[in-house]
């Protein structure tokens, strides 16, 4: 609900703090008071076009400021969250808006800078604005199916058709996707067939170009390196003989002494028995190095061709030689769905077709389940419409469906239809209503469809003006049954009927304070007791001339009223 509302320097409004209440609340006062200034300070706040004309005179800028209090569930709180906009206090939203004079405006929720088009879309989940010329939801066809599907409580199969749809259209792309992907594969065919004979004519092997590259270096360098090894090999036998051979004669002399030496040669000994130990092991790889240094020229040559033609078709094909196996098997991949691609795109059509039948057959459940709801919504709003003096009316709700309508909500389009005479056929209700008969149909959806599909607030912005008697009563009936299912209802009225049936009633009034040249205009709002109501709804019924009989006359209004709110409590 609509917990308070702050406004300041609007046009007539130079300070006001109002706090609402749940339930129902009527506007009232004399034509020019200022109660559509309240209404327009409110659409201010829920994002409605800014305007320097609503700055009081006088002053820099205009600001509105509206609370609300919500249940944790309402799906605005989500919109919040998607937009990371943080809630300070569970269940309870501000939001506000800046107009100034030279026509800029600004916006904040939650105390956070906001644009304006969120500020809209958060106050069309929180407010509806129903007058004779503004019955949106009634004018737009495309809402008529969520308000359906409100009323027959169809939002669980709605959200199954929905995944059903989303799995369909996946199957349909993926089928396409293949489509697409095998023709492309046909017009490259020839191509794919030469490129996959090569690749295995070629048979690249993995790091295989590394490795003849290593080969090619040390069979490149072979002379060098023999030359190093050779030097090495002489080193070895310097001096008339092999090295290891004339250490182990001098340690073999050494050894004899040892004993008579006392310890003294056997660290000495040991020394020199790991160096005959190292020179034999390293004479050993000298021999393997000197046998890998083979030198072949055919082979070199062989060597050479292949790392070359590994490194041509890489370089073709603009890969890696090393990615060239990884090719090769892709390429192959892709000739042989070709080949395939019969049971490829068979497969594809199964499944699509397979998602396309449970789509539709969900969607033709829910289309049934809309048909009959359309039948029960359209004879519970025609039963409302004789208290509103539309006895004569007809109201439909006409569904069509067919598999060309199809898509995420199902495969129905939704509408409402009416005829405000016997004989004439029926019509949208924009072209066929009257802004008086269109209030009333209006007043008759809601009240059927009570919370359903609603947002928690509801204005109704004179939507009683130009009827009276048993017509504005029931109408005021209806307003307050829809206060009684859990909204809030704020009306704006001239009717006493309607507000009679207030739980508050609230007058706007004018003041001019001030003399001459330096008077000043200021609309004021006052919430009335019991016996202000009385006076309020007898001037109400008598114009200015307020006569005991109009005071008496309010008073059977307001009891009336009151036993009605009962035996609809009951």
């Amino acid at each position: 609900m609509l917990q308070h509302l702050s406004i300041r320097n609007v046009v007539l409004i130079e300070a006001l703090e109002l706090e609402l209440t749940p339930g129902m609340t009527v506007l009232t006062g004399e034509t020019g008071a200022g109660k559509s200034i309240l209404l327009d300070a409110l659409g201010l706040a829920l994002g409605a076009r800014g305007d320097a004309s609503l700055v009081r005179a006088g002053a820099e800028r205009a600001s509105v400021t509206a609370t609300f209090a919500l249940p944790a569930e309402h799906p605005v709180f989500a919109l919040l969250a998607e937009e990371d906009i943080e809630v300070e206090e569970p269940g309870r939203l501000m939001l506000r808006r800046v107009q100034r004079a030279d026509g800029g405006t600004r916006a904040w929720v939650e105390g956070q800078p906001a644009p304006v088009s969120l500020l809209r879309r958060i106050g069309q989940m929180l407010v509806e604005i129903h007058g004779q010329h503004e019955a949106r939801a009634l004018m737009d066809e495309s809402r008529h199916l969520s308000l359906l599907d409100a009323f027959a409580g169809l939002e669980d199969r709605k959200a199954r058709v929905a995944a059903l749809w989303r799995a369909w259209r996946a199957a349909a792309r993926d089928l396409e996707a293949l489509r697409d992907e095998l023709e492309q594969a046909a017009r490259e065919r020839e191509w794919l067939e030469h490129v996959v004979a090569e690749l295995e004519e070629l048979a690249p092997e993995p790091g295989e170009e590394e490795a003849l590259a290593a080969r090619r270096t040390r069979m490149m360098h072979a002379e060098q390196f023999a030359e190093a090894l050779s030097a090495m090999r002489g080193a070895l036998v310097e001096g008339g003989g092999p090295v290891a051979g004339r250490i182990a004669g001098a340690l073999r002399r050494l050894e004899r002494q040892r004993e008579q030496a006392g310890g003294l040669f056997d660290e000495v000994c040991e020394a020199f028995d790991r160096v005959l130990v190292e020179l034999a092991e390293a004479e050993r790889l000298l021999d393997e190095a000197e046998a890998g240094l083979e030198f072949d020229a055919a082979e070199l040559e062989k060597v050479e061709e292949r790392l070359f033609a590994l490194r041509e078709v890489a370089r073709k094909h603009r890969v890696r030689p090393d990615d060239l196996p990884r090719l090769r098997e892709e390429l192959a991949g892709k000739l042989a769905a070709i080949q395939d691609s019969g049971a490829a795109i068979a497969e594809r059509e199964k499944a699509t077709e397979a998602a396309r039948a449970q789509y539709l057959e969900a969607a033709e459940a829910l289309s049934a389940a809309r048909r009959a709801a359309a039948e029960e919504l359209a004879a519970k709003v025609m039963a409302e419409l004789p208290p509103l003096k539309l006895e004569h009316a007809r109201f439909q709700v006409a569904v069509e469906s067919g598999e060309d309508l199809a898509g995420p909500e199902g495969m129905d389009r939704v509408m409402f239809r009416v005829a405000t005479n016997p004989g004439q056929p029926a019509g949208p209700l924009a072209k066929i209503a009257s802004g008086g008969e269109l209030a009333r149909f209006m007043l008759a959806l809601k009240v059927v469809l009570a919370a359903r599909g609603s947002a928690p607030v509801l204005i109704f912005d004179e939507i009683d003006t130009g009827v009276g008697g048993a017509v504005a009563a029931a109408m005021g009936e209806r307003l307050q049954r829809l206060a009684e299912s859990g909204l809030q209802v704020l009306a704006v009225t001239h009717s006493p009927q309607v507000a009679a049936r207030a739980a508050t009633q609230l007058r706007i009034s004018k003041e001019v304070s001030g003399e001459g040249g330096e008077q000043a205009t200021r609309t004021r709002v006052q919430a009335l007791d019991a016996a202000s109501r009385r006076e309020e709804i007898a001037r109400m019924l008598s114009a200015h001339n307020i006569t005991d009989e109009a005071r008496a006359q309010a008073a059977r209004l307001l009891e009336h009223a009151a036993e009605g709110a009962v035996d609809q409590g009951g």
